[in-house]
């Protein structure tokens, strides 16, 4: 979806695959991208910042938006509800920002459908077992979580040929660097 001179970028792989990572890379070297902030019902993680990495909001208040239809997409996922409120979104395309939205495989699908045109692409693991050593190293989870989370990636990267672009991140500086160059071929377009 292009506003005037903005683009929403659709920015999906599974947990641990290291889109958060990726996304720090790109946001400081790329002044005009921005990271759509969404809404979840999760407990923050130990370093998270309300605002920053989510807005963290209650059940009921994120229910009360999406009756509202305040949301590109929302979905639940691990027991937990995810969000990307409108609003903010529309305001970051109007001002030119390429907008990213790193959401989880179901949000992207319905992104893809309400916004044909979005710009899709889906970072990828080098194999599952380096998904699995990621997902053990961050340490904030049960194991019960991780087998969740694991089985999980195993349905979303059955999606992963319908995005426009797959990046496979096993090498942190070529993964931003594909994803810059995928960037700017459809900005300058």
């Amino acid at each position: 979806m292009k506003a005037d001179k903005g683009i929403l970028v659709l920015y999906t792989g599974c947990s641990g695959v290291g889109k958060g990572t990726i996304m720090k890379q790109l946001l400081r070297r790329e002044p005009t991208i921005r990271l759509s902030v969404s809404n979840t019902t999760r407990p923050p993680r130990e370093g998270e910042i309300d605002g920053v990495h989510y807005n963290f909001v209650s059940r009921e208040d994120f229910l009360a938006l999406a009756d509202d239809d305040g949301y590109i997409e929302h979905a639940e996922y691990c027991g937990n509800l995810y969000g990307t409120p409108k609003q903010q979104v529309e305001q970051l395309l109007a001002q030119g920002c390429s907008v990213f939205l790193e959401i989880e495989v179901q949000g992207g699908l319905q992104v893809m459908e309400q916004y044909p045109d979005v710009l899709s692409i889906f970072i990828l693991p080098p194999s599952m077992e380096e998904l699995e050593r990621r997902l053990r190293g961050r340490g904030t989870e049960e194991e019960a979580v991780i087998r969740k989370r694991l089985a999980q990636a195993k349905t979303e990267l059955a999606v992963a040929d319908q995005y426009q672009y797959r990046v496979v991140n096993d090498d942190l500086n070529k993964a931003v660097d594909e994803v810059l160059t995928i960037l700017h071929r459809h900005t300058q377009a």
